[in-house]
């Protein structure tokens, strides 16, 4: 794969919107295992909260998929994938990021705490800006730390 493909891909995954619009997999393999996602995602998601006895069950696989999530990521920033793997990757990545929505949206929301993290997000996205405009972070600047 191209860097220019692997970055077209990475941003790709990293898009605010880049859920909107996108379905769910059927299922997917997570650590060897199909999990049947639509299904599952559904069957919580008719439930205004999740119920005690499905809490453990919920959390379990929303663990599993950002683990997942994080390996194929990975595959991709390590160039370890064709362009067209990544391509199914980056596909099967904003499913899960589309699954982890709907289950997060499920509990409780912490005002407080989510505040802090949107916070601590926007500087981070601030700082990256700002390093950018000013020529202080290039691709070979990593390189050389």
């Amino acid at each position: 794969m191209q860097e220019y493909q692997r970055k077209q891909l990475l941003e790709r995954i990293g898009r605010d919107g880049a859920t909107v619009g996108a379905e769910l997999p059927n299922a997917i393999e997570i650590q060897g295992e199909t999990l049947d996602l639509k299904q599952f995602v559904f069957e919580i998601k008719r439930r205004d909260t999740v119920p005690p006895g499905e809490r453990e069950r919920v959390e379990t696989a929303k663990r599993n998929l950002r683990r997942e999530r994080v390996e194929r990521v990975e595959l991709i920033e390590n160039n370890e994938v064709s362009y067209e793997e990544g391509v199914d990757q980056v596909d099967a990545i904003v499913g899960i990021d589309r699954a982890l929505n709907a289950l997060d949206q499920l509990e409780p929301v912490d005002l407080e705490a989510e505040a802090k993290r949107q916070a601590a997000a926007d500087k981070k996205r601030w700082t990256k800006f700002l390093k950018k405009a000013l020529g202080h972070e290039d691709d070979n600047s990593r390189n050389r730390r």
